[in-house]
């Protein structure tokens, strides 16, 4: 059931600033518990949403160039994993303590992963490659599947699977032991968006244009598409729940977006809040979580706030 609808019914029910001049970069961890947050005047910090207090601060170093654009919070919510140009550094949330700094040498990370207990990551480059270490043994392998630019990466908690998807309108479903493609999912334009369901069931690929499908893992079968009238929908931010029946997307245009994910149909929109003084008054959704409290949605966008929405009933 929808909740009643009410003239605030799309807005916000709490709002928490993470960021006073802005983020850059954000991500949620899967239960809503924890964000990170990269701004340039902080760095990457972690906030403990039940709490609303900062845990930790976190930098690469102090190049005011040096900025971290992409973030990711294991799984398990054991580690964290903060990237720019060149390189990442892997953090514990326990202690906040770092566990390595890692240079590339060759391209640049446009998207990065980490599994349960931090031990495998997973990057895709701006040179066409996307890379699956094991930081225990030290195994690389170089997945080459792709013949353009990387866009989008996504590895199951486990490490064991990644889906990455790039320029070349192809998404590629992969066994990160093996290098071997198990489902290649095609679209009409460049796959700018890639999901896992961390059960296994589902694989969400979005393009630049109009096409944004949900498919079924094990066999590769098309479940469904998101049924909206867009020419042109991007997404930012991707996320199955729990029980595997809905999805939550974020858009570069302030949207959040619930979806059922049998028939791609739209349940209820909302809009983050665009940052006090913004010309034009737009926000990027950076991330979105089902928090583990009932009917609750978990944002942060480039506003630099943290929004929790009232959303459907299970």
């Amino acid at each position: 059931m929808l909740p009643g609808c009410s003239p605030d019914s799309s807005k916000a029910q709490l709002t928490v600033e993470h960021a006073s001049r802005g983020a850059f970069a954000a991500a949620i961890s899967h239960d809503g518990r924890y964000s990170l947050v990269s701004s340039v005047e902080h760095g990457a910090v972690l906030w403990d949403n039940t709490t609303h207090g900062l845990k930790y601060q976190w930098s690469h170093s102090d190049q005011p160039d040096d900025l971290i654009h992409s973030l990711a919070i294991a799984h398990d919510n054991s580690t964290a994993i903060t990237a720019a140009n060149d390189r990442f550094a892997i953090w514990q949330i326990a202690d906040g303590k770092n566990i390595g700094y890692y240079q590339i040498d060759t391209g640049t990370i446009r998207d990065i992963a980490i599994s349960n207990n931090g031990r495998y990551v997973l990057y895709g480059r701006s040179d066409n490659v996307v890379v699956h270490l094991d930081l225990d043994s030290g195994r690389r392998i170089e997945f080459l599947g792709h013949q353009e630019k990387i866009n989008s990466i996504a590895l199951s908690p486990n490490g064991h699977f990644a889906l990455t998807g790039a320029n070349d309108y192809s998404a590629y479903f992969w066994d990160t032991r093996t290098g071997q493609v198990i489902h290649r999912f095609n679209h009409p334009s460049r796959v700018t968006k890639v999901a896992l369901d961390p059960q296994g069931r589902y694989a969400f690929t979005a393009d630049s244009m109009k096409k944004a499908s949900i498919w079924q893992l094990t066999s590769g079968d098309l479940v469904a598409q998101l049924q909206y009238i867009a020419r042109q929908k991007i997404f930012s931010a991707v996320r199955f729940n729990q029980q595997g029946n809905l999805l939550a997307t974020g858009s570069p245009n302030r949207q959040l977006t619930l979806w059922r994910i049998s028939d791609g149909t739209k349940l209820k929109t909302w809009r983050v809040k665009p940052r006090e003084g913004s010309r034009p008054k737009s926000a990027v959704v950076f991330d979105v979580a089902f928090a583990k409290r009932d009917g609750i949605l978990v944002t942060e966008s480039s506003s630099g706030l943290m929004e929790q929405f009232e959303r459907v009933i299970e």
